[in-house]
């Protein structure tokens, strides 16, 4: 196990259960928020009150409200606020950047207005030969944060760097699986929140199971299209990262994509369910998978509906009814 500590990035729900579970292996982890207040609070409480309530610190995790803090002796990084504020962080950083740096994130999403892989934006404002991995899988913050089984999967190109992090993350309850394909991580987690919208749409109109189990299946093959043109594997997109991913997105109220398709379902316009529910990653990367599957020639129909409904202002029964009378062709 690494002794030298790790910065984590992200106050949030997810970056304070990713910051916990890696503590728990008595690593050093210095969890680091933007505002003062709320570090001071977690600091105080030994907990983020705010966002993961009941989730206790254990005693090798420290808050910081100063990044140079944070960031001191660590060369390794990771990264866990929302896509939109990913390039943001990236730039504080590159600012402050460790030497040795080796970064992770478990940011999922595409960027918003362009389109682009975090790996992508990484080098791009980092630079290319950096060690990156993305960690994900079929994980919800509350769940990791109270120390229930789970399992998720840390990709990297980098053995060594996939290698460290899941050591530090393994433990009694939770099972870290290492992977060579970081696209196809990236792809399945930005992909299935679109997908679990949909998802969450037609329970809320009543489809019943049958339309639930279909729609999901439907949406693996376009996560599959899309991840492979892309230059993921179909290993990657059938595993935790994809498959495993979209069906816990998709079935489970903790979802804030699914809660946010239900809201649409019930009538509720979008801008309506967003201020109820919050950030919905997937109604932001909606645009960008069809947008990227149009570049490509790739059938996205289920994307195209969460973006018609979204963006558009499209009814959600008329979007479903888009999809029930689409030709039939072979699966």
């Amino acid at each position: 196990m690494l002794k030298e500590p790790i910065a984590v990035l992200g106050g949030g729900a997810w970056g304070t259960a990713l910051a916990i579970q890696l503590a728990r292996s008595g690593r050093a982890v210095r969890l680091w928020a933007r505002d003062p207040a709320h570090v001071a609070e977690m600091i105080s409480d030994r907990e983020n009150r705010r966002r993961l309530p009941g989730a206790a610190f254990p005693d090798s995790l420290q808050p910081e409200a100063e990044l140079t803090a944070a960031l001191a002796d660590s060369r390794d990084v990771l990264i866990a606020v929302p896509s939109h504020a990913f390039r943001e962080t990236l730039e504080a950083l590159r600012a402050n950047r460790p030497e040795g740096l080796r970064l992770a994130w478990a940011t999922k999403g595409f960027e918003p207005g362009t389109g682009r892989l975090a790996e992508a934006v990484v080098a791009e404002v980092l630079g290319e030969g950096l060690p990156m991995a993305v960690l994900t899988g079929p994980t919800f913050a509350a769940e990791v944060g109270r120390g229930l089984p789970t399992a998720m999967t840390v990709a990297s190109t980098d053995a060594t760097f996939a290698a460290d992090l899941a050591d530090t993350l393994h433990g009694d309850h939770f099972r870290a699986y290492t992977s060579p394909d970081l696209i196809g991580a990236e792809v399945g987690g930005a992909v299935k929140n679109v997908i679990a919208i949909g998802a969450g749409v037609s329970d809320g109109l009543g489809f019943g199971a049958n339309a639930r189990v279909a729609l999901i299946t439907r949406g693996l093959a376009e996560m599959i299209r899309l991840g492979e043109a892309l230059g993921g594997q179909r290993d990657t997109l059938t595993g935790l990262a994809g498959m495993g991913d979209l069906v816990l997105t998709c079935t489970d109220d903790q979802s804030r994509n699914r809660r946010f398709g239900l809201a649409l379902a019930s009538g509720k316009s979008v801008d309506e369910a967003r201020a109820e529910i919050g950030l919905v990653e997937g109604a932001m990367a909606a645009a960008e998978v069809c947008r990227i599957g149009a570049g490509l020639g790739i059938e996205v129909p289920i994307a195209e509906q969460v973006h018609a409904m979204v963006d558009q202002g499209v009814p959600p029964l008329e979007a479903a009814e888009q999809l029930l009378r689409r030709e039939r062709k072979p699966e």
